[in-house]
């Protein structure tokens, strides 16, 4: 494929600590019940407020939460993040190939860009494509919709790159190929029935097949 689109949680970095140290700091602050960082795992990945939704049950705490949530993300754990060993090589050979990468994240951009900054990443992407803060594109499906008329982009040409079923399904409901990572948050059933091409286990076989 000429054109690759990758996740961001769970596909180039580890963003479990931030993210689940984030939701239990809004928790807090609501007076919720706050879970243990590993049982917030299922929320990394989806729409954030589509998981908060699932915690809080009412929008305008989603919409409290939020607030919450991004005070601390927005300072702290956006940096509290790990890239996955190997990545970088991947990226990096896929560039010299003569790919063109984007980002496709349901994270809102402005911190998509700030993380990928931060980590030296961005000199692989041509263009970070994520969701608004008022949740507009968090939707991988609406994403890459927008992704690919951006970038005009055949979708034929175009490989969707991530740990979710919501990657996959979002490929598959824009006419793109998609590859399930299984180093990440995903379920290997959940990836399995939303219909990948291919399952890699680890970054170097991703690079491999990628």
């Amino acid at each position: 494929m000429t054109t690759i689109y990758f996740d961001l949680d769970g596909t180039l970095t580890d963003s479990r600590p931030g993210i689940a140290r984030s939701i239990q700091h809004a928790l807090e602050r609501l007076g919720h019940p706050v879970p243990a960082a590993e049982e917030l795992t299922w929320c990394l990945g989806p729409p954030l407020q589509q998981s908060l939704k699932t915690l809080l049950g009412t929008e305008a705490l989603v919409q409290a939460a939020l607030l919450h949530y991004r005070e601390r993300f927005a300072e702290v754990g956006l940096f509290e993040n790990e890239v996955y060993t190997g990545i970088e090589d991947v990226l990096a050979a896929l560039k010299a190939d003569g790919r063109r990468l984007f980002f496709a994240t349901s994270k809102p951009h402005v911190y998509a860009e700030r993380i990928i900054g931060h980590f030296g990443l961005d000199k692989y992407f041509d263009r970070v494509f994520g969701a608004e803060l008022d949740g507009t594109r968090a939707d991988k499906t609406d994403l890459l919709a927008y992704a690919l008329a951006q970038t005009r982009t055949d979708p034929a040409q175009a490989l969707m790159i991530g740990d979710r079923s919501h990657d996959i399904i979002g490929a598959r409901n824009n006419a793109m190929a998609a590859v399930g990572v299984l180093y990440g948050y995903g379920s290997r059933e959940g990836l399995l029935e939303a219909g990948p091409e291919r399952l890699c286990a680890t970054p170097q076989e991703l690079g491999e097949h990628a």
